[in-house]
């Protein structure tokens, strides 16, 4: 394993620290310094902006980053056991790292920034991943605060945020993420290269925020993709049903037909679905 800095080997950390990875908080700590390294080159430039990592642990994404010229981080950790191993790191960077002890769920990214640009790089705890993700790319504002988001999330995972129409991950999360992102994979890791390894492997996810997404309401596409995906077997007739109005009349008039299945509309035409549906209601 590559050394990056003059800092001790994680394993060395997390003995010394008593940092035993929690199921409860979705922890797996990625020890080898060669992949956190290719993680944080895939998210640069970094020397331009803060970035934001969620979950740091005992630090092994969070020194590449320095290491990779960072010129801030902005660490978010629940698990206070961990905050004295990134004491160390702070300490050893200058004090371009910065730690939050809380739960990034309840933390407004916005407060961070400090007016900086920001890019999101993390390993996300496998509990909140998904979570996260849509905070990020359903955020009112748009473009969002965040100029590229570089994720580490379970396979499965990541090929429903990229997936497309007839494949079988692609669901209301693809939708989402593929009306606002361009979003791609970049590579897998093998469980192997995790403490304690999880039974399944792991991916890392780069997303890009599309400038002008096609014009529709977050919360009419959501509302729409809930009821189709959540019946994904049925035709959008019996689908769509739940949402009121003149529902063959939407779908016709969005250009699709009433017999066909969530899983075999584009982006596009969920857009458009939204948009009718919402047009509707608003007629009432």
């Amino acid at each position: 394993m590559a050394q990056i800095d003059g800092l001790p080997p994680l394993r060395d950390v997390i003995a010394q620290h008593g940092l035993d990875a929690k199921k409860s908080l979705g922890q797996n700590f990625l020890l080898d310094l060669n992949l956190t390294s290719r993680i944080a080159r895939a998210a640069a430039p970094l020397d331009d902006c803060t970035v934001l990592e969620v979950g740091p642990g005992p630090g092994g994404l969070t020194r590449a980053l320095l290491a990779a010229g960072a010129k801030r981080v902005v660490a978010i950790e629940k698990d206070t056991r961990c905050l004295p191993a990134l004491a160390e790191v702070s300490a050893h960077y200058d004090g371009r790292l910065e730690v939050i002890e809380g739960d990034a769920l309840k933390i407004d990214p916005l407060k961070i920034a400090g007016g900086d640009r920001i890019k999101i790089v993390a390993n996300l705890p496998y509990n909140v991943g998904t979570q996260l993700l849509l905070n990020w790319i359903t955020t009112p504002e748009w473009p969002p605060f965040w100029d590229s988001l570089t994720l580490m999330f379970q396979k499965e995972v990541g090929e429903r945020i990229v997936a497309r129409p007839g494949s079988k991950a692609y669901g209301r999360l693809g939708v989402l993420a593929g009306w606002r992102t361009e979003a791609s994979m970049l590579f897998d890791l093998n469980p192997k290269a995790f403490t304690p390894p999880p039974k399944v492997t792991s991916t890392v996810v780069h997303l890009l925020p599309r400038k002008e997404p096609e014009p529709c309401s977050q919360k009419a596409l959501e509302r729409v993709t809930a009821a189709a995906f959540g019946q994904r077997r049925k035709m959008l007739r019996a689908s769509l049903k739940s949402l009121g109005g003149p529902t063959e009349a939407v779908i016709e008039e969005a250009g699709l037909l009433p017999t066909a299945r969530a899983e075999e509309i584009d982006i596009s035409g969920f857009v458009r679905l939204a948009n009718g549906f919402e047009a509707a209601q608003k007629r009432g």
